[in-house]
């Protein structure tokens, strides 16, 4: 008998073939969760290495087992004779446990290697001595919709805690992540890296309030407990009080406590009470959180004048949520009410990075003016994590990136699971090419019981980035399933089904979106984006004589981002002239050599739409200038910022082009791909890639894309063959469409 036959006779062929497929199915299921429980792609290696060193020990087994209903026995010989005792003797248990042994073995180490990575990978957070973290408080009330004050409260604890100089005070988001969750004390200390946590109950009866504390430590032994009962007038005093027995109790020394500022509390409790109820609508930034925030801060004023927190919180609803038609009234307010509360209180730390917030977006000389406020709200509040934010942000602008990465990393300390802190980090790290770390630091906040938005937005723009469309496809779906409210979230699906090609799925989320739309500059951006990567010039067209009909006179008053859109959209349809007046009265071409930040690589691209359409009218002079500060600018962010990051490349791709240096461009399209770039729609269609693409060293270059981009479409059209999410969205949200 040959040896393939002996193989086939020995059922050889049949172990193979059930050891690669659960190998394979093994393989698969720790490629999707590895990522999502932060473990390096080494060590998925390790998992695939240990498969393929134990697949020689199956084979072997294979050859001289065989498992019957009765256990393993031998394998009959091809010529076992009259007589064949099958049953295993001395020798075999020898080579069954060394086959064991072999395999374990090989497990063992594989499992050891993976540990080593994920020690090296994943950076333990240091417990710092006298650090404390303070959990939402439990409301006891009966009415559930009260629990705002529980969280007042605790906020109100944890901001005086803060301010005592000897304690590592953990910031609210991080904290509040826990809220119902099953996570032991122990398992919570050690994932926020602190010492101890303390916990509490609020029940509320009429004019009176109890407060139940305990303090416990990071191996679940109760310090401390008390509860508290007084008059709800006392609120403030029950607040200080619990904070210095904290302190006390993790200190040898009890810290003094600090008496209040006159504008820090209010004994009109109605005050207090709508304070809270607008501080929560800000901290849960639900879709239409910014008018009831702002008319709960506005009725907390109203019963109380001197009370200051309602200023600075105010302020901040203002700032982010107030008026989109009348930006500068709604500035003007919120620059007032951040005044007002500093005037009450001049050492309220929320007042000083409201106002921070506020010098922000003012003219470049308020930048200095935003870090001192925001510097003095966090030497105030060191755990309100959101002024680090701010702060990293005004030195960006600033060009001080060093400095703003530091301020990022220090607020991060403080608020380890601050989504805003999170998801601005992993953007960092997505720019440097840190693709692992950037998605860990966001998968991390999907898994909270309460996961924030920005994670899920982060995730699609990541995945979008990094050329990854299935994953962000998947998120794009999540986010659509839980704020199917703002138009933003269907368009964000549509996008992602276009840039496949996948025309009719992007139509139908089009449709949905703009059934949330009734801003003309909105509906005009949805659709000429879709018409846009279609090179579907009539529709554009039509689309420009909509808006123009619409606003009329108002078009002059454009957003930026939509005055770039409409610019565009005229450049393709050859109205060179409107489009080039728009852009240059929506962007400050003097700046260029300025410090942009990484949220205007679009704006980037409209700059080289610009120069293209100054090359189209004979003003190559002026687009070779243009290009050329664009050209360093980019040049800068790759040389001093050390960037490997798709849409730069991308961009880079067409500065070169546009100048007629297409080896360049071939070569920033490589970077690009390497990177993860997969925007093969976007520069198809686009009049200013016209010449670019037709060189035939990148043509060859995006036909490989292409290649890459019809499989995923593949991929998606089978996932959505098997799983209609449309009609689950519609059971679920029932929303309108267009």
């Amino acid at each position: 008998m040959g040896f393939w036959q002996e193989l086939r006779r020995r059922r050889v062929h049949r172990m193979s073939g059930f050891y690669v497929v659960g190998a394979w199915l093994i393989i698969q299921v720790a490629d999707v969760f590895f990522p999502a429980w932060g473990l390096p792609e080494t060590a998925l290696r390790f998992l695939i290495i240990a498969a393929i060193l134990c697949f020689p020990v199956a084979l072997i087994f294979s050859w001289t087992f065989d498992i019957t209903k009765s256990g393993i026995v031998k394998t009959e010989p091809a010529d076992p004779g009259d007589i064949f005792d099958n049953s295993l003797k001395r020798t075999d248990y020898v080579v069954l446990v060394a086959l064991l042994a072999i395999g374990v073995a090989i497990v063992f180490g594989s499992l050891q290697k993976i540990v080593e990575e994920v020690d090296g990978a994943v950076t333990t957070v240091r417990k710092i001595a006298n650090s404390v973290a303070v959990l939402p408080f439990v409301n006891l009330d009966t009415n559930p919709d009260t629990g705002y004050f529980s969280d007042g409260v605790t906020e109100e604890i944890l901001h005086r805690l803060s301010s005592l100089k000897a304690l590592h005070v953990l910031s609210r988001t991080s904290s509040f992540a826990f809220r119902n969750s099953n996570e032991g004390p122990a398992r919570i200390s050690e994932i926020l890296g602190v010492r101890y946590l303390l916990q509490g109950s609020v029940r509320r009866d009429n004019n009176f309030v109890r407060v139940t504390t305990r303090l416990i430590d990071d191996t679940g032994y109760q310090v401390w407990s008390e509860t508290f009962d007084r008059k709800l007038e006392g609120i403030f005093a029950i607040q200080s009080e619990i904070a210095n027995t904290v302190a006390s109790r993790i200190e040898r020394q009890i810290i003094p406590p600090a008496e209040l500022p006159a504008g820090r509390t209010t004994t009109n409790m109605e005050a207090f009470d709508a304070y809270l109820v607008g501080r929560s609508f800000v901290n849960a930034r639900s879709p239409d959180w910014p008018d009831k925030a702002i008319a709960a801060f506005e009725e907390a004023i109203r019963l109380d004048e001197n009370y200051a927190p309602p200023y600075a919180g105010l302020a901040v609803a203002l700032e982010i949520g107030g008026n989109r038609d009348d930006r500068v009234a709604a500035r003007e307010s919120a620059h007032r009410a951040a005044e007002t509360a500093i005037e009450l209180d001049p050492e309220l730390a929320e007042g000083h990075a409201a106002l921070g917030l506020i010098l922000l977006d003012d003219a470049e000389n308020e930048l200095e003016r935003a870090e001192r406020s925001l510097r003095r709200a966090i030497e105030l509040g060191p755990t309100l994590s959101i002024a680090y934010n701010w702060l990293a942000i005004a030195l960006q602008k600033q060009g001080r990136v060093e400095e703003s990465d530091a301020v990022q990393d220090q607020g991060l300390l403080v608020d380890p699971l601050n989504p805003s802190l999170s998801v601005n980090m992993a953007d960092r790290l997505r720019t440097l090419g840190e693709r692992e770390r950037a998605e860990h630091l966001v998968l991390r906040l999907t898994y909270l019981p309460d996961p924030p938005r920005f994670a899920y937005s982060a995730l699609v723009r990541l995945y979008f980035d990094t050329g990854e469309f299935d994953k962000a496809l998947h998120w794009a779906k999540e986010v659509v399933l839980a704020y199917d409210e703002s138009p933003g979230t269907a368009s964000t699906l549509a996008w992602r089904y276009e840039h496949l090609g996948l025309s009719e799925d992007a139509d139908y989320w089009v449709a949905n979106a703009l059934g949330h739309t009734p801003q003309p500059a909105q509906r005009f951006f949805f659709k000429v984006s879709q018409f846009q990567v279609r090179g579907d010039l009539a529709g554009i067209r039509a689309e420009i004589d909509k808006l123009r009909t619409a606003l009329g006179t108002d078009i002059d008053g454009l957003q930026r981002n939509h005055a770039a859109k409409y610019a565009a959209a005229n450049i393709y349809v050859e109205n060179f002239d409107v489009g080039i007046d728009v852009l240059e009265s929506a962007f400050d071409l003097e700046s260029l050599s300025k410090h942009y930040d990484l949220k205007t690589f679009r704006e980037l691209e409209s700059l080289h739409v610009l120069a293209y359409a100054y090359q189209q009218v004979g003003r190559g002079d002026e687009a070779n200038v243009l290009l050329t500060r664009l050209h360093e600018q980019l040049n800068a962010y790759v040389v001093e910022r050390n960037m490997d990051f798709g849409p730069l490349h991308h961009v880079r791709a067409q500065n070169f082009g546009l100048r007629g240096d297409f080896d360049a461009a071939a070569d920033a399209f490589q970077a690009a791909i390497k990177a993860g770039w997969l925007r093969y729609l976007w520069v198809m269609n686009d009049p200013s890639w016209a010449e670019t693409i037709a060189d035939h060293r990148i043509a060859r270059i995006l036909d490989d894309v292409k290649v890459e981009l019809e499989r995923q479409r593949a991929v998606v059209e089978q996932a959505d063959a098997e799983h209609d999410f449309r009609a689950e969205f519609a059971a679920k949200r029932s929303a309108p469409v267009d």
